[in-house]
């Protein structure tokens, strides 16, 4: 997230806020940079045309918000055609990390993205401005355009049906947690690379679910695994055939929740894993593989990539 000559003044210390507003709507990190560019560009070109704009946290969180829509409205037919499960490009933070981008990336687990993606765009826009960054209701009609009223209706309606898919929103998790958190991953992925299916059965729910994001373009499961043994056995033969061809693992914060990173011998980004841990035990294990959806952590691996078809 780089700055630009259109950032001006004290309008360049919302991009966080922005960022995490179009990554919220989009859940892709390069999507997410590039409206929160267009929409300080958009204020640049509103100012050079005489506009005044005594607000500017105002002006791009509306911008970007509205980019977001936008945005979505666009691609719904691509998400309604993606092959297997859709997960989020994942914002990963190293266990050591700046604490700001992490705090950033706990409102936004990959849990809450997914069940999101039922949402219309402007459900979407309401219920996140509403539920994660706390905006009261005027602000949200002004942001979105809509009545106070018509807001209201709007999050009432997809604060219901995000309660079917299950809990709205994590909250982030307090230190004592984090650390607890961090401690049972580095446990996890050590029983995982070692091959102590005991280990890892311990350590994962009697139902714990594993989904794979390969979007047609890598291998992944093609639909999500339940039951502990079942996931015990599909983490084990991973790591049993990538420590046969030299993969590496390094631990990281994933969406606020705790993971890790895998890469080839040359250092290549093969995939992203991503542990919901409640109770004290693995509830959910998320692999993002989609070559589409690593780039931006640096060069991506070949290894699990399928043929291109003719």
């Amino acid at each position: 997230m780089t700055g630009s000559a259109a950032e001006t003044g004290v309008a360049s210390e919302y991009r966080p806020l922005l960022f995490s507003i179009a990554y919220g709507m989009t859940g892709s990190v390069g999507d997410a940079e590039d409206l929160v560019q267009d929409a300080y560009l958009g204020m640049t070109k509103a100012r050079q045309a005489g506009t005044v704009i005594a607000d500017q946290k105002a002006y791009l969180a509306a911008a970007v918000t509205r980019l977001g829509i936008n945005y979505l409205n666009s691609a719904r037919v691509r998400r309604e055609t993606y092959v297997g499960d859709w997960l989020p490009e994942p914002v990963v933070v190293a266990f050591d990390g700046p604490a700001e981008q992490a705090e950033l990336a706990d409102s936004l687990s990959m849990a809450f993205l997914v069940l999101l993606e039922a949402l219309s765009p402007v459900e979407r826009a309401v219920f996140m401005l509403r539920e994660v960054f706390g905006y009261d209701y005027p602000a949200v009609a002004r942001i979105t355009g809509k009545s106070e009223a018509n807001c209201r209706q709007i999050f009432s309606r997809a604060r219901a049906r995000i309660a079917v898919g299950g809990q709205a929103r994590e909250t982030a998790p307090a230190p004592a947690r984090r650390a607890e958190s961090e401690a049972l991953a580095r446990q996890f992925f050590e029983a995982a690379t070692g091959g102590d299916m005991d280990a890892l059965l311990v350590m994962l729910a009697p139902d714990a679910v594993f989904h794979g994001d390969g979007g047609g373009k890598a291998q992944a499961i093609g639909k999500p695994l339940a039951g502990g043994l079942p996931v015990a056995r599909l983490i084990s033969g991973i790591f049993r055939r990538g420590a046969g061809i030299g993969i590496s693992l390094r631990l990281a914060w994933v969406n606020g929740q705790p993971g890790a990173v895998t890469y080839d011998p040359d250092g290549r980004v093969i995939n992203v894993f991503a542990l919901d841990i409640a109770d004290g035990i693995v509830q959910t294990v998320r692999s993002v593989v989609n070559p589409d959806k690593l780039g931006h952590l640096g060069p991506v691996s070949d290894l699990a990539r399928l043929p291109e078809k003719d």
